[in-house]
């Protein structure tokens, strides 16, 4: 049987609540989008915000937001012809368990996990993307941490391919997946202490 939507929609708004943020989340705007360095989540119709100050660093003509702007919702159906995808969902670090159980019980699989890093606001961001199996629908789910702390529990025992994803993003990130069975790197030096996608990387001792 395919899942429905808004059977999705309202099992995400059963386990994020009404608040627009959770326990233990740190800054998490709900529906945020997933940053430049999740290329098809687009942040959603412009809220007008401040003009954001630079990162540090950076150029006079830098122009990469501290944060996107937030819509109301922390869990959402958007337009996937825009988005990429159909649900967005915005969840408390403690939660990503639970909503990667919601989606398998749906009959979905794990596509990629990456991480953003919103330096001046003093977060990371993972961004998960599902796809259904036997029907064309795309979910995300996105949760923050802080950056001192960036640590969260595994889906590897949700869906165990998110193993190879979580070792990426640590490896790259510096995110945490606790209880995860090997973040050794993949591709950097096995003793190497640094990640190349933080901002403030300034390479490799």
């Amino acid at each position: 049987m395919s899942p429905s939507l808004d059977e999705l929609h309202a099992a995400f708004m059963r386990l994020v609540g009404p608040a627009t943020s959770s326990p233990g989340s740190v800054g998490l705007q709900p529906g945020e989008s997933g940053g430049p360095h999740h290329a098809r989540s687009e942040a959603g119709p412009p809220t007008s915000p401040p003009p954001p100050a630079p990162e540090p660093g950076a150029g006079a003509n830098a122009s990469a937001p501290a944060a996107p702007p937030a819509p109301a919702a922390p869990c959402q159906l958007v337009d996937v012809k825009r988005r990429g995808f159909h649900l967005d969902a915005a969840v408390a670090p403690d939660q990503v368990v639970a909503a990667a159980q919601i989606l398998d019980a749906a009959g979905f699989a794990i596509d990629t996990i990456t991480g953003v890093d919103w330096m001046t606001a003093g977060e990371m961001e993972v961004v998960y993307d599902f796809f259904h199996l036997s029907v064309p629908l795309q979910v995300v789910v996105r949760t923050r941490v802080p950056r001192s702390t960036p640590e969260l529990p595994t889906i590897s025992g949700v869906f165990p391919g998110a193993n190879w994803h979580e070792r990426e993003t640590h490896e790259f990130f510096g995110i945490r997946f606790l209880g995860h069975p090997d973040l050794s790197p993949l591709l950097l030096p096995e003793d190497a202490t640094y990640h190349p996608l933080r901002k403030d990387f300034a390479g490799a001792a």
